[in-house]
């Protein structure tokens, strides 16, 4: 599968698992529920949560490896982000729909990585 493909598979993925995690905090308003996945799954956040991974040695050799196939066939961005944060968060995207196909514990490992993180930056749960 190529990098958007997998990047494809693995957006819907991770945005199943933020808002499962999210319904299973009690929150039931729908627009609040919008607001704080975003929060998660955004192309800014996205692109902080892999930074962080790469950065934390979070990831191994072939992780990297997808992520940079996923960050380096990316299409030319979205109008909201910039190219740069665009191609991270492709990246990750790809990485997770890999993961989706081959290692379910470690995609599940890596998604509550990148919950815990998100809480963190933010100061907050949910």
């Amino acid at each position: 599968m190529n990098g958007l493909t997998l990047a494809y598979l693995g957006d819907s993925y991770y945005e199943f698992h933020i808002r499962k995690y999210l319904l299973d905090s009690g929150m039931t308003n729908v627009n609040k529920l919008h607001k704080k996945a975003i929060s998660y799954t955004s192309g800014t956040a996205q692109a902080k949560i892999i930074k962080y991974f790469i950065d934390s040695n979070l990831l191994t050799e072939d992780e990297i490896t997808i992520f940079k196939r996923g960050r380096n066939s990316s299409g030319p961005g979205r109008k909201n982000i910039d190219s740069a944060t665009y191609h991270l968060s492709t990246g990750f995207e790809a990485l997770i729909g890999m993961l989706t196909l081959t290692n379910e514990k470690r995609v599940m490992e890596l998604i509550n990585l990148s919950i815990a993180y998100i809480n963190q930056e933010s100061g907050e749960t949910v």
